[in-house]
């Protein structure tokens, strides 16, 4: 199989990397989405509970680009937080036109239940690479982000 691989010309190699880190990245989404669903929430949902549980409260509006979701869905997941109770808005006192997501008790409550279970999910989805192995992955991934974000 290596002997193969050394054998493609660059564009193959590239085609080929894009094609392993698609599927690589649609199976460990569709694990995580599927851990994610056994907790009583969407993926979008839990996203941005996760962030303002390790992040502390954030403005509504910078919420989309921190999770990758698109600014027109944020109202829409804010708004069925906050009728699970787990989120609440709160008017920023300096400027009127700024309105931060912050999470309830009832919110904290449950991520500090379900998130401990969910970092040890992720762990066993990970665990077809080594320690070091994924630090290469990692550093590899972010060169190859990077370099990417800067075309």
């Amino acid at each position: 199989m290596e002997e193969k691989i050394q054998e493609q010309t660059e564009e193959e190699l590239s085609l080929r990397l894009f094609i392993v880190l698609t599927r690589a990245l649609n199976s460990i989404k569709k694990r995580v989405e599927e851990d994610i669903k056994s907790l009583g929430l969407n993926p979008t949902e839990f996203a941005v509970l996760e962030m303002i549980y390790n992040k502390g409260e954030q403005p509504i509006q910078k919420i989309g680009e921190k999770v990758l979701i698109a600014s027109s869905s944020i109202t829409y997941v804010v708004d069925k937080l906050e009728k699970k109770k787990l989120l609440k808005r709160k008017a920023c006192p300096k400027d009127r036109r700024i309105t931060y997501a912050t999470i309830t008790q009832d919110g904290t409550d449950l991520m500090d239940a379900v998130f401990p279970k969910h970092k040890l999910a992720i762990k066993e989805i990970c665990a077809g690479l080594t320690i070091d192995e994924k630090k290469i992955m990692i550093e590899q991934l972010k060169k190859l982000g990077y370099y990417a974000q800067n075309l």
